[in-house]
């Protein structure tokens, strides 16, 4: 059974329309896992431009993001 996770755990990100480095929440980012490097990504609106930031996620990304409580998708693709 996970451990119960945080409320005040934030993650670092940064914008590369506006360049703007903030902090979010669990709840303001969005982890999608899918069969390779270009399906695997997290995801968030920037808070100081409002642009949709897409960004790669590695292994170690997704370890942080998932022990943090953030949303995760996972595609399955049909055999």
């Amino acid at each position: 059974m996970p451990e119960p996770v945080p409320a005040a755990v934030r993650f670092r990100a940064s914008c590369p329309d506006c360049q703007g480095r903030f902090e979010l929440a669990a709840g303001g980012l969005r982890l999608v896992i899918g069969a390779g490097p270009r399906t695997t990504f997290y995801s968030f609106t920037c808070p100081e431009c409002g642009a949709t930031v897409r960004k790669p996620a590695g292994e170690r990304i997704i370890e942080l993001l998932t022990g943090g409580g953030v949303s995760t998708l996972r595609l399955h693709t049909a055999p």
